[in-house]
């Protein structure tokens, strides 16, 4: 099966990992038909492995070779392609910057408090979505996006997130889809 693995503090908070390094981890970790893309922590790979004990072994081995935890968010081909074809904020990943539209990954769906924290946050600026195990946020206005960053949020949320811009979810929605 085809796998995306989204992975958190890769090249940020000075955690700098080259892509070259990563593919080698995993293919040291038995993968096949590996590919990173871009430079943020995404890794696509082959695998007949569950999804579940995937993320786990991901994370042990990551953090072992890299010595810092690496979260892991694992999706498979067609959960991505889902994504790329969702419209979530119908138009506003078209506009003009500072408008800007993310898909955090989470381990599971948000429980009912954490969702009604994210509803609590939405305003004339920010709107947040939960769809399974996605927290979809259109953000108008680039300070606010730099003052509620990830690791803010999943302190609030109690889980781990981390974020892909809805441009580069959709560009590997194609790039899966092509095969």
């Amino acid at each position: 099966m085809r796998y995306v693995a989204f992975l958190r503090a890769i090249n940020v908070g000075g955690h700098t990992v080259k892509m070259d390094r990563l593919r080698e981890l995993f293919e040291g970790m038995a993968f096949r038909n590996v590919e990173t893309f871009i430079a943020s922590g995404n890794v696509l790979f082959d695998s007949a492995a569950k999804p579940a004990s995937l993320e786990t072994r991901i994370e042990r081995q990551l953090e072992h070779a890299l010595g810092f935890p690496v979260a892991t968010f694992l999706r498979t081909a067609g959960e991505v392609r889902e994504l790329d074809a969702l419209d979530v904020f119908p138009g506003a990943a078209e506009l003009p910057k500072p408008h800007l539209v993310q898909v955090g990954f989470l381990k599971a769906p948000l429980p009912a408090p954490a969702l009604a924290m994210v509803q609590s946050l939405c305003d004339d600026v920010n709107h947040f979505r939960a769809i399974g195990r996605e927290l979809h946020w259109h953000s108008a206005d680039r300070v606010t996006i730099l003052r509620l960053t990830g690791p803010a949020l999943e302190r609030k949320l109690g889980a781990q997130v981390t974020f892909r811009s809805v441009n580069t979810v959709r560009r590997l929605g194609g790039l899966l889809a092509r095969g």
